[in-house]
């Protein structure tokens, strides 16, 4: 299934279902992908989709074209007020607070640029991978401006505080390389065209894994609720099949709904 946006210029947002993997996919005409005020709005309602889904195991944000995405609408910000700023930062956490909830496993597959707001949309996600190609920063001092939809919270809770400060103090952009060895990115590829491969792997190593305990996972670390997280393990069929499973020394067979 795909799911366009209605704009018929700028970015376009996409969802795509195949099986237990929804794609969210960004793409413009010139190929570089831009989050403006109303993209927000279009990845916000996708994630609406995805969270009342629950046959989907799997979510991937990834781009089209030269970028990832490029960051914010600097032409659009360039007209704001201190309300109107309050108002994107508010829109832009209420959405990526939304993906880092989401229920599925969620993975950026970054082709080209993730500067700004994509690379903060990036550290949203459970899982990142980046082709050797693209390059992560968070750019907004240069321009006057500081990240606002995460990027001060996430990035140095990733990369540790004294990489995080850099980044943010600096405004410089990095390889995959060094996005690597900081820990920003899980994996590299050599190029844009291998990062379906590496999904695949991934999703195989995930997959012997139960759904909803990796949703409890996410929900213990997001809420720092690790008790009752676990307590409600245990009124789950998932738990029961898991242990049960364990003693038959047989694989377990989890439940999709």
């Amino acid at each position: 299934m795909t799911t366009p946006s209605t704009a018929t210029a700028g970015t376009n947002v996409e969802l795509e279902r195949h099986g237990n993997v929804a794609t969210i996919r960004f793409s413009s005409e010139k190929g570089v992908n831009v989050l403006s005020s109303r993209v927000l709005g279009d990845i916000g309602s996708a994630i609406e989709e995805l969270s009342d889904d629950p046959k989907l195991r799997y979510a991937v944000f990834r781009g089209a074209g030269k970028t990832f995405l490029a960051g914010a609408d600097i032409a659009e910000m360039s007209a704001f007020n201190e309300e109107r700023g309050k108002s994107l930062s508010t829109h832009g956490h209420h959405v990526f607070n939304a993906i880092a909830n989401l229920p599925q496993v969620t993975f950026a597959a970054i082709n080209g640029a993730a500067l700004g707001g994509g690379c903060e949309l990036a550290l949203a996600c459970d899982f990142r991978i980046m082709a050797a190609t693209a390059r992560a920063g968070q750019p907004e001092c240069q321009l006057g401006l500081i990240p606002g939809w995460g990027g001060t919270s996430r990035l140095p809770k990733i990369v540790g505080p004294a990489w995080g400060r850099r980044l943010l103090f600096t405004g410089e952009s990095i390889s995959a390389e060094q996005a690597l060895q900081i820990g920003l990115v899980n994996e590299t590829v050599a190029t844009p065209e291998l990062l379906d491969e590496a999904l695949q792997r991934w999703f195989g190593l995930l997959g012997k894994a139960s759904p909803k305990a990796i949703t409890r996972i996410k929900r213990a670390m997001a809420q720092n609720d690790e008790i009752n997280q676990f307590a409600c393990c245990f009124s789950c069929s998932d738990a029961e099949e898991g242990m049960q499973a364990f003693m038959e020394k047989r694989p377990p067979a989890w439940t999709r709904t």
